[in-house]
Order: structure tokens, then C-alpha cells, then sequence
């Protein structure tokens, strides 16, 4: 284990509250210094930061910097992450298309999330067409890793078409 995973270990633990009292801010320290020596974990986990504003100011524009560049290096929670951003219009112009192709790359690879965001995208018709079978199709690879968000949404929609 390098130097640069165990402080993003140790981030995570104050984090979490891992064996010490959860401290954000002295994650997030970790998570920068670690983020800095190239360990994509603790970038990912900055990028949730400054996303969600914990333990440091939101900052749209930092966090799209760390997705995209783990993203582009095939990251699945990242792709994820940045079709979020283009979905919601934060830290970048609402673009439901380039959301669409990052959560079918993630999709495709496995992230249960992006999964049910594809699917969301198909009931809805949003930067594609309109698809029922394709959007039942990715409920169920979500609902299939344990994503109750997708279950529910399976249950519901299949009700619709019976």
C-alpha cells in the first residue's frame, strides 16, 4: 500500500468515522493530499466533496474537473457522477444528451446507479427516445445488484403495462 492510498484509507476513515471521530474537514486534507499524488480513490472521493459540499465549500466546477479526468479514464462512479451533473445542470449547461452517453458507458460497465439513471432516461424519453422496454430492461440489471430505488421503479412501471 503507497503512501498516496493510505492517507486516502485514513481520509476515509475520518470520513466515516472509522476507529476515530468523523472529522470532514481532516478527510478532506487527506483526500487533497492523496488526490494529489494521483490516487483516484481519494480523487473520486474529493470530487463527492466538493460536489456535495462536505467538509469543504461546494465547488461544481472543481468536482467536474476530478470526474471528468476519472471519468474519461473509465471510472464507472464517475461517469455516473458527471451524467449528474449534465443531467441537473451543475457546475455545467444541462445537457440530458451527453448525460444519456455517460450513463450508458457506466451502465454498461456495471455501476448499478447509472443503471437506473438509463432507465430513467428511457421511461422519460430524455436525450433519447422514449423506451419502456429498454428502460424495464435497465431496472432490472439495477434492481438485480440490490438497488431499491430500481426495484420500486420496476414494480411500479411493470403494474403500468399489465
Amino acid at each position: 500500500m503507497g503512501y498516496a492510498s493510505g492517507l486516502s484509507k485514513i481520509g476515509y476513515f475520518y470520513n466515516n468515522g472509522i476507529g476515530t471521530i468523523i472529522n470532514e474537514q481532516k478527510a478532506t486534507e487527506l483526500y487533497q493530499q492523496a488526490a494529489k499524488l494521483g490516487n483516484s480513490i481519494a480523487q473520486y472521493n474529493l470530487a463527492n466533496k466538493y460536489y456535495n459540499g462536505n467538509g469543504i465549500d461546494k465547488d461544481y466546477s472543481k468536482a467536474f474537473d476530478l470526474y471528468y479526468k476519472l471519468a474519461s479514464s473509465g471510472d464507472r462512479g464517475a461517469q455516473n457522477n458527471l451524467g449528474n451533473m449534465y443531467y441537473n445542470g451543475k457546475g455545467v449547461e444541462k445537457n440530458y444528451n451527453k448525460a444519456f452517453e455517460l450513463y450508458y458507458k457506466s451502465a454498461n460497465a456495471g455501476d448499478r446507479y447509472a443503471q437506473h439513471n438509463l432507465a430513467l432516461m428511457y421511461e422519460y424519453g430524455r436525450g433519447n427516445e422514449k423506451d419502456i422496454n429498454q428502460a424495464i430492461y435497465w431496472y432490472e440489471k439495477s434492481a438485480k445488484q440490490g438497488f431499491e430505488c430500481a426495484q420500486i421503479k420496476l414494480e411500479k412501471l411493470k403494474k403500468l403495462i399489465i
